[in-house]
This record gives structure tokens, sequence and C-alpha cells, in this order.
């Protein structure tokens, strides 16, 4: 009897807490999605939708969501103080998601309208994430709604912006629209957001917050959002190049005002302050490209974008990930030097992201910047997944 009880709790443990199993679900998507964009772009392969709609999609709703979801399933009944998930909710929203991933993946080569079927089952499963988390705010008992507010804003943009994706399919004037919004005010605005509530926390911060600060910032990054899709007209441009100047210097600003430790926190706190910080950098950066295709005539092919998607997102989210994975396996959220080496090489692969945006601005030629640069993102991926993979599928100790 007891041998047989045994026998099931281990052979159930991969799905036995939310995180787990969209944990695993975005590194496999994190691996194979960004190979088979890689392919396309060196012209081995051919989709059947644009090379931008793809790699935007699968990281976005591929990699991303499945983070946010494996993350946001198990902290927010937290948040709100309401009854943790079941199983068998969780289960079925992982299944929709691999199931979707898969067929996209599959048909994004061979089929627009069986990419179009698993774009829809991927929303689907994104409805029904979104309506679990309003319901779990609507009846936790916390008082403080504002940052589960915002979560489920950010939230609500994703699902939107989702279904803009959807009907860019057919009508690609909407691509634009449907990928500023998901870039600024999905991923990045919900990682802001919970970031802002979650760092402070674990650096025992005490000081406080400017009550109006996310509200704020809420504003100037749908005015990024809404310059962003339209910033083909010169002015335009500059008034985004304003926004961008604005959002660095306001969100610096009331980082430094936090007194967040760095050289002596921990790596798994200091990585998350890293990161953080990332998020006015990558603006103001932002603000620079801007300013060289304004006024040069040259542009640095999506450096801001990715100093955003992979200097703040991916550093903060490995760096949750990490302490998640830890802390909900029964151990103490500590770092080994391989882990800190991790969190190093995120900022390399940063570096060598924004040297090939560099490279084709400045017409170096040095295209195996490239590939250098997808080979170090699918390194990260193999290395995370291969130090935590054991610990989410089998609760292996480390």
């Amino acid at each position: 009897m007891t041998y047989t009880k045994e026998k099931e709790k281990k052979e159930n443990y991969f799905l036995s807490q939310p995180h787990q199993p969209f944990f695993v679900l975005a590194i496999v998507n994190s691996i194979v999605m960004i190979i088979v964009f890689a392919l396309d772009y060196k012209e081995v392969i051919t989709l059947q939708i644009s090379s931008l709609l793809f790699h935007t999609y699968t990281l976005i709703y591929g990699l991303f969501l499945n983070v946010f979801t494996g993350f946001l399933f198990t902290t927010f009944p937290r948040f709100c103080q309401s009854e943790v998930l079941k199983k068998s909710f969780y289960i079925q929203i992982f299944s929709l998601n691999a199931i979707g991933s898969l067929i996209f993946i599959v048909a994004s080569m061979s089929s627009l309208y069986l990419t179009f079927a698993s774009m829809v089952l991927l929303f689907i499963s994104n409805l029904f994430m979104l309506l679990k988390l309003q319901h779990i705010m609507r009846v936790g008992t916390s008082p403080a709604k504002q940052d589960p507010y915002w979560i489920l804003m950010a939230s609500t943009f994703g699902l939107v912006a989702h279904f803009l994706f959807i009907v860019s399919l057919f009508y690609t004037p909407l691509e634009s629209l449907a990928i500023n919004i998901a870039f600024y005010m999905y991923v990045i605005f919900l990682t802001f957001s919970v970031a802002q509530r979650m760092i402070p926390f674990f650096c025992y911060s005490t000081e406080q917050k400017d009550l109006r600060f996310v509200s704020t910032a809420f504003v100037f990054m749908i005015l990024k959002t809404i310059l962003s899709v339209f910033n083909e007209n010169s002015y335009v441009k500059g008034a985004e190049i304003f926004i961008d100047l604005i959002l660095a210097l306001y969100l610096f600003g009331e980082f430094i005002k936090w007194k967040l430790p760095i050289l002596k926190a921990e790596p798994i706190i200091w990585v998350l302050v890293l990161g953080l910080l990332w998020l006015p950098a990558a603006f103001f950066l932002d603000a620079i490209v801007l300013s060289a295709e304004l006024f040069l005539d040259t542009s640095f092919y999506y450096l801001g974008v990715h100093a955003l998607a992979i200097g703040f997102l991916t550093t903060i989210l490995i760096g949750f990930a990490t302490r998640i994975t830890l802390g909900h396996s029964g151990q103490i959220p500590n770092t080994t030097k391989f882990d800190v080496a991790i969190f190093y090489f995120i900022q390399v692969v940063v570096i060598l992201r924004v040297l090939y945006s560099i490279s084709v601005g400045s017409t170096l030629g040095l295209d195996f910047l490239f590939d250098i640069s997808v080979a170090a993102w699918t390194l990260l991926f193999v290395l995370w997944g291969g130090k935590f993979l054991s610990v989410l599928v089998f609760g292996a100790k480390k």
C-alpha cells in the first residue's frame, strides 16, 4: 500500500503544481521556435506567415505566455487570498497550450488555415486563463486590489492583441498594431506590474512607493504603444523619442528611491534588480536608436526592442522562474555558481543581439552575429532547462 502511494506520487509530480508543466513547455517552445525562425531567416525553410509575425507571436504566446501562466496560476491566488487552482483546470489549459503550440509549429511551415486553427485554439486557452484570473480576483478576500488589477489589465491587452494577431493573418495592416500592443502593453507591462510588487518585497525594501507610479507608467506605455504603430512620420517618431526618455528617467528615478541592494545581495536577488534596471536602460537605448533613424537615416534593427525583450523581460522571468522552481520544490531559493553563470550569460545574449543590430545599422556586414546570438539564446534555455528540468518534472533536489 505504501509503495503504491509513493509510486503514484512520483509519477504525478510533474503536474502536481501549476508552474511545472507551463515552465517546461516554455523551455521547449523557446528552443524549438527560435530554431524554426532562424531557419526561415536563413531561407533554409519557408513559412506560410511573415517571419516577423512568427517570431513575435511564438515568443509572446509560446514562451512568455506560458511563463506568465505558470507564475500567475501559482502566485495570483496568494496575491488575492483565494483558494488555489484545481489541478484539473490547469492541466486542461496546459494541454490546450501544448497541442496548440505543436500544431502551430507544424502548420506555419505547411498550411495557413491550419495555422489559423492553432492560433484560435491558443486564443481560447488564453481566454480561459484570463477568465480564471478575473474570478480569482473577484472572490479573493485581500483588500489590496491595485496590483492584481494591473496584472489583469495587462493580461486583457494580451488577449486583445492575440485576437488581432489572428485577424492579421488575413489582414496584414493589423500586424503592427497586434505586435506593439502584445509587446508593450502585455509582456512588458505585465512583467513590470509583477516586478514592481515582488522585487522590493524580496529585497526587504521599506521605502514607500509612489501610489501613482504604476498608473503613470501605464499612461506612458499607452502613448509609447500608439506612437510605435504610427512612427513612420518624423513628427510621431520625435514624440516617441520624447516618451522613451520620459519613461527612462521616470522609471530609473523611482527605482533609485527604493534603495534596492545589488552588490550585497544574493545572486537570486541581484539578477532581479539587474533585470529591473534594464527597463529604463532599454527605453533610453530605444530613444538613441529612434534618433539615429530620424537624424542619420539608418536603422539599428530593433535594438531597443531586444534590449527590452532579453535584458529586462528574459532576465526577470528567468530570475522569477528560478526562485519559484526551487521554492516550490521544498528547497531554499539559493543559487550555485552554475546558476550565477546562467544569470551572467543572459547579459551576454543581450549584448550579442545588440551588437547584431549595430552591425545591421552601420552596414558592417557581420551577419555571423545573428547565428551567434541565436545559438546563445538556444544555449541559455538548454542550460537553464538542463539544470531545472529534473526539479520541475521529478522534484529532484539541487
